[in-house]
């Protein structure tokens, strides 16, 4: 089903990537369109940009029929931060509202909701736990529903939770909480930077108010490109907080300074966005993530996975296999020198990463079982 080809991805030949969940290698095709764009410009100039409206709408097609969702509802950002910070500094806070999420959030998703404590705002962080409240045993792990509980109460305006916890590749379980939240009044906001491209993420199934996350991990764009998801329901509660020209409906009539924002996705993309990488990005979305489906590229990561585990010494890597509903992109491995591993396994063409005491392996749909034996292999040699 999947072509797994070399002329795709070319870095099969080089080295044994697993590294998706850092800075992924970038798609050929997303490649070609960052080349082409630049070439228009070079040869043709200003009207070598005359695609820019073309390219964002197809951008914003792509991503929606990844997410299930209108087009409408997309924004095309630089980063999962620049979507958090758009929603955290527009909300509608008042004094003593509170904001829930994990201790161990990726800064993206915790320094936003940090600095609403100026506005009088309480960030209150979930603990360290297993899904049934247990305890984790070794770092970073998840949470649990039941602590979820405990905190929520009438001024818990907005839940900020990753979708995938970047060091234990713990995932949420998306619909529960988007149930939970619906329930309650409460917006659910979703940092999604390490389940885009490797998970299912339906935010209007799934009752999420946005989505936020980066182009350059699991779906194999350039860096420094995202996207960002939000309701038309939530979008009317935020107030602009970044603006320019491109945020107003009379486009390039620059002398007319009647204040007409755009009240669909286009409001976040407040002036020139980085249109080669859009393209890039619209391209990879197109080829790969939407016509491959994310729930058939999430089945052969998983299985990949499982042909990973079934040859690495479990005796010296103790793997955090969470249950199928927590299960995610990103295997964490518990082991002494993690770091120091990942380091000297560069060296050897395989591409891994340590983040809080994990050695993480990150497979992508487009490598084989060959690659993830000998990953298994070598890292048993390098312990």
């Amino acid at each position: 089903m999947f072509d797994k080809s070399e002329n795709l991805f070319p870095i099969r030949s080089i080295r044994t990537d697993l590294n998706h969940c850092g800075i992924a290698p970038m798609y050929t095709g997303a490649s070609d369109a960052v080349k082409e764009f630049g070439e228009a410009r070079v040869r043709e100039g200003m009207l070598g940009a005359s695609g820019y409206g073309r390219i964002l709408k197809s951008f914003h097609e792509s991503a929606a029929d990844l997410l299930r969702t209108s087009a409408c509802n997309i924004s095309f950002m630089k980063n999962t931060a620049e979507g958090l910070s758009a929603i955290a500094s527009g909300y509608p806070f008042e004094p003593g509202d509170e904001v829930i999420s994990y201790i161990h959030e990726y800064p993206s998703n915790h320094y936003p909701w940090l600095l609403q404590e100026q506005r009088g705002v309480q960030l209150k962080l979930l603990p360290n736990a297993q899904p049934d409240g247990s305890p984790v045993e070794d770092g970073p792990g998840g949470w649990c529903m039941s602590h979820l509980e405990e905190l929520v109460n009438e001024r818990t305006r907005i839940i900020a939770i990753s979708h995938v916890q970047f060091t234990s590749g713990f995932a949420s379980d998306i619909g529960e909480l988007g149930q939970f939240c619906l329930e309650r009044g409460i917006d659910l906001v979703i940092d999604a930077a390490q389940s885009l491209g490797c998970l299912p993420v339906f935010p209007e199934e799934w009752h999420i108010a946005a989505v936020a996350g980066s182009g350059w991990k699991w779906l194999m764009g350039p860096v420094g490109c995202g996207l960002l998801y939000t309701s038309p329901e939530f979008r009317e509660k935020l107030r602009i907080v970044m603006a320019g020209a491109d945020i107003v409906t009379q486009g390039d009539d620059y002398l007319n300074h009647t204040w007409t924002p755009y009240t669909d996705g286009r409001r976040f993309e407040y002036s020139t966005v980085q249109i080669a990488s859009a393209a890039a990005l619209d391209r990879a979305l197109r080829d790969i993530f939407v016509a491959y489906g994310p729930e058939a590229i999430r089945d052969e990561i998983f299985r990949l996975q499982d042909v990973f585990l079934s040859h690495i010494d479990r005796d010296r890597f103790k793997a955090l296999v969470w249950p199928r509903q927590h299960r995610s992109g990103i295997l964490a491995l518990a082991c002494e020198n993690a770091e120091d591993i990942s380091r000297r396994a560069i060296g050897k063409e395989l591409t891994v990463t340590s983040r809080g005491g994990f050695l993480r392996i990150a497979p992508h749909f487009y490598n084989d079982d060959n690659q993830l034996i000998h990953a298994a292999e070598l890292l048993s040699t390098l312990y």
